[in-house]
């Protein structure tokens, strides 16, 4: 119960704040020693919703508990419908609420998550420990496979590293990272679809790869484990290509896959489609029809509505039942604001402060005009034989201060553009400006969506980072 007092003290009275201590183990966990403490989602997720914490402690017992169940599923599972599929996440747990009020209770329905539960949205930890706890409760319907972001290289260059610090600290990072080399790499549907994060990989000949393939590791920067994270689809409506696969350049890494490929894989494996996501995709998926029939062969879904706030695209869904297939799709939910790198309003506004303070600094030591002639003859004499000082001084140098205050000044105006929405804000290592400022209703704006794409590519590149194990 929040008290009245708490209340009347926000702007937004009839806003309640969040929990102020994190919430119990007493109240999370269900069940005897003997027959094995579950985590309530129910209450978790409810917790969350209210930007609640857990203790650092609960925290690692969940994420200890999944690890056990990832580690003794296959690479490669076999799943029959019905079932809901669901695309990239990434941190973006309010979202997350209105998929689940969509694809089903997690309690009667069975899921199946392609990957990328954090970083770029804020709220990875929130998601990704209701993911695990679900699963604990539900260990044979609901199932997670890796996406490209679920790494220690990605969560570094992006915010999910920065996050867990945040929130808790590096071990706690650590033990997430150790959880996502357990999880499995694909999936088989109805014994006819092959869903995986990425795509397919010029050393995917069988499905029997996967089967043997090793994934408890850090993904490399090539191979078979790496193709299935991050391979795409070229975007041609024949998909031809020069060659079988082609070098993605777009990522950094891995290839673009074709018609030919495709065909041959899925005639090869007597299967009818690929299902995958890890591309934005405004209306919240995307069907590719390359192999002649009236069934795409390969399906991108996409569910993190209005990616990194500002994308403007749908989310989407697939739901199979009696070997049909739905998509069905949302916008996006409002959310808590976060300042980027999970700053606080006085840690955000230094820069301004710095820059002023400077300024006015400089008017004192080298007065002019109006300014000067505001004081008396004494406070004239003193200040002139203190700028007399200074520019004799070797310790003050004005092209220093100049070159200080054009620095603070760009950290200023990038902080600008975060509260006016022109660049991305999801923590992460490159400013990108967006042109139009963001409107608070999603539109079906395909201009908006392509001009973030273009400004946000860099983004969707592997980075090039050292001592990651």
């Amino acid at each position: 119960m929040v008290s009245q007092e708490v209340k009347m003290d926000r702007v937004v009275a009839d806003l309640a704040p969040p929990p102020y201590h994190p919430l119990s183990s007493n109240i999370i966990f269900k069940g005897t020693i003997h027959l094995g403490q579950k985590p309530d989602w129910r209450v978790l997720k409810d917790h969350f919703f209210r930007e609640g914490t857990i203790t650092k402690s609960d925290a690692l017992k969940i994420i200890h508990q999944a690890e056990l169940i990832f580690k003794k599923e296959d690479n490669l599972m076999q799943l029959s419908d019905p079932v809901t599929v669901v695309g990239d996440i990434h941190g973006q747990y309010y979202d997350m609420m209105k998929l689940l009020d969509l694809g089903g209770s997690p309690e009667k329905t069975k899921y199946l998550f392609l990957g990328d539960y954090v970083d770029r949205g804020m709220f990875s930890i929130e998601v990704i420990l209701l993911l695990y706890s679900l699963k604990i409760n539900y260990p044979s319907t609901i199932y997670m496979i890796r996406g490209n972001h679920e790494c220690r290289q990605m969560t570094s260059m992006f915010s999910f590293r920065r996050e867990c610090i945040y929130k808790y600290d590096l071990e706690v990072y650590e033990s997430f990272m150790d959880s996502f080399d357990c999880l499995p790499m694909a999936c088989i549907l109805n014994g006819s679809f092959l869903a995986v994060h990425g795509g397919l990989s010029p050393e995917l000949v069988s499905i029997r790869d996967l089967e043997t393939m090793d994934r408890f590791t850090e993904p490399a920067r090539a191979g078979l484990q790496c193709d299935l994270l991050w391979s795409d689809p070229i975007d041609i409506p024949d998909g031809r290509l020069p060659e079988v696969y082609r070098n993605n350049e777009t990522r950094g890494c891995s290839y673009f896959f074709g018609g030919e490929a495709c065909r041959k894989f899925l005639k090869d494996n007597d299967l009818v489609s690929v299902i995958r996501a890890h591309e934005a995709q405004k209306d919240g998926y995307k069907m590719l029809f390359w192999n002649g029939t009236d069934f795409p062969s390969t399906i991108t879904i996409f569910s993190a509505p209005n990616y990194c706030d500002c994308y403007k695209n749908k989310g989407a869904i697939i739901k199979f039942d009696n070997s049909t297939l739905n998509i069905q799709q949302y916008n996006y939910s409002k959310h808590p604001y976060v300042l980027p790198d999970f700053m606080d309003v006085f840690a955000w506004s230094i820069p301004f402060v710095i820059e002023k303070v400077i300024k006015m600094l400089i008017s004192v030591i080298k007065p002019q005009g109006k300014y000067f002639t505001s004081f008396d003859e004494q406070s004239k004499a003193r200040l002139k034989e203190l700028e007399e000082n200074v520019s004799k001084s070797n310790e003050f140098n004005t092209e220093t201060v100049e070159k200080i205050i054009s620095h603070i000044r760009a950290i200023r105006e990038k902080n600008e553009m975060i509260i006016r929405g022109e660049t991305f804000n999801d923590g992460h290592a490159e400013v990108v400006p967006i042109t139009n400022p963001l409107r608070p209703k999603l539109e079906d704006d395909t201009e908006s969506f392509m001009n973030a794409i273009m400004r946000d590519r860099v983004n969707e590149k592997r980075p090039e980072l050292t001592n990651i194990r």
